[in-house]
């Protein structure tokens, strides 16, 4: 039995969906004005493996991750470097899929754009004013009045009086109450605009995936993720909108009465620090995917993601990436030793009982990759094919291990040291050494390659090579 925590009602709870049959998760994409940076990548790799998981579990699901293609920093950055929003946007959509598909990811089954779904945004605002929800401003924006929502800050734990009071509170003189957020913005001299009953203008932020989910999914779904930074406000705002509009909840229980929320469960990733700070582009501590790609395998930084509990903070630096390139390492290692059999037929040990388990228990991949590194040992030990073959098959349910082990042993970065072809002829040279006696010249050779961080093994009078 699957057990998911709930951020919506702070513990863990059984998986049971609305409806089995037709399992149903959405998660917050990127804003696509800027190169996708390692918080970015969390949020992939981590509901990649949820879907993956799901999958794996027999559920039938949707996946949809949307794409923020109208913002204020998206038109900022246009007119900044001169071109156009729809040349910009399309840069950074197939720059963050290269950067997904390097990571592992497998692509959403829907990725809907804000600019395709501007009449339902629309038409949700519709319904919002007219249950008294929403309000037209002599400003020509359009609000969200927030003490119309009773259950408003019941995501985030925070009242309304204490948000009132609080230092995330606009102050605008439109407003009814400094707690509403905007639904419509007014067209401004330059901007991008659409038609709508309140004049040109463009949606808010917050609209967006209530009316693309609902659209998608229909008034209810089951699962609704994203980073932690969302849960106040867009996620608080979700809820508002989507109930307010359709007056419709899930039906989830909890402490003896029905959640107001139109998604069962809602699920937060931890945020990536640096310095022990949350990385931002904000705060100018982000690294982007693809610098650090230039560093490290990918697959190094999928596995340096996944070995922490998604829900964990998780601290960014060389000095982690390498310790868990030396772990991966590792694991590759012992497929490399002991080469899988093609068919495993005991996929019902001890280690996968175990790692089911852990995957079931909150998708608790530190329990996982715990429970991978047993089997290695067992398989280095036993050089048993049937137990790699196990190790790789589990490993694949969270998109690891499926690489040729030789290929990633000897891959990584060259920038600053030997390529393939550079270290296969000095060992060839190394041979010859050995071969003359000229025991100086082997030494000198091997000394060479391991001041390059390449570790020779010499066995049954064969050598192979990795990088360190």
């Amino acid at each position: 039995m699957l057990n998911i925590y709930n951020t919506l009602t702070r513990q863990k709870e059984p998986f049971t969906p609305i409806n089995p049959e037709n399992v149903r998760m959405y998660v917050c994409g990127m804003t696509v004005y800027d190169y996708c940076h390692l918080g970015h990548a969390r949020v992939m790799v981590v509901f990649d493996m949820i879907a993956r998981w799901l999958r794996q579990s027999g559920y039938p699901l949707t996946y949809v991750r949307n794409i923020t293609d109208i913002d204020d920093k998206i038109i900022a950055r246009a007119a900044e470097n001169g071109e156009s929003i729809g040349d910009l946007t399309g840069r950074f959509i197939q720059a963050m899929h290269e950067d997904a598909d390097a990571l592992g990811v497998l692509r959403p089954d829907i990725e809907p754009k804000a600019t395709e779904n501007i009449a339902q945004m629309i038409a949700m605002i519709e319904r919002l004013i007219a249950k008294d929800k929403a309000y037209a401003a002599d400003n020509g924006d359009v609000y969200y009045a927030v003490r119309e929502f009773a259950a408003y800050g019941q995501l985030s734990g925070k009242s309304l009086d204490d948000l009132r009071a609080g230092e995330r509170v606009e102050v605008d003189g439109f407003k009814r109450d400094p707690l509403d957020f905007v639904l419509w913005k007014a067209a401004k001299a330059g901007e991008p605009a659409w038609e709508s009953p309140w004049g040109l203008g463009r949606p808010g932020w917050h609209i967006e995936c209530s009316a693309m989910s609902e659209n998608l999914f229909g008034d209810t779904f089951d699962i609704h993720g994203g980073g932690a930074d969302l849960q106040f406000p867009h996620h608080e705002n979700e809820i508002a909108q989507s109930v307010g509009a359709n007056g419709h909840s899930c039906g989830h229980q909890h402490g003896g009465k029905t959640i107001e929320s139109h998604v069962k469960y809602w699920l937060h990733n931890g945020f990536i620090r640096v310095d022990g700070e949350k990385m931002s582009k904000s705060l100018g501590n982000f690294f982007t995917i693809r610098d650090v790609l230039k560093q490290y395998d990918p697959e190094v930084v999928r596995f340096f993601i996944l070995r922490a509990h998604y829900r964990s903070p998780l601290n960014y630096s060389d000095a982690h990436l390498d310790d868990a390139k030396g772990a991966l390492t590792r694991l590759y290692t012992a497929l490399k030793n002991t080469m899988p059999s093609e068919n495993p037929s005991d996929l019902e040990n001890d280690y996968a009982r175990r790692f089911m388990a852990a995957m079931n228990d909150d998708f608790d991949t530190v329990q996982a990759v715990a429970v991978l590194f047993e089997l290695a040992n067992e398989v280095n030990k036993t050089q048993n094919a049937e137990l790699a073959a196990c190790l790789k098959h589990l490993a694949g349910i969270i998109g690891l291990l499926q690489r040729n082990p030789t290929e990633f042993l000897q891959g990584g970065s060259v920038s600053d040291g030997l390529s393939n072809e550079e270290i296969e002829a000095l060992i060839e040279a190394r041979k010859q050494a050995r071969a003359d006696k000229n025991w100086a010249e082997s030494d000198r050779i091997r000394d060479e390659l391991a001041a390059a961080n390449i570790i020779l093994e010499d066995k049954a009078g064969q050598t192979t090579w990795r990088r360190a």
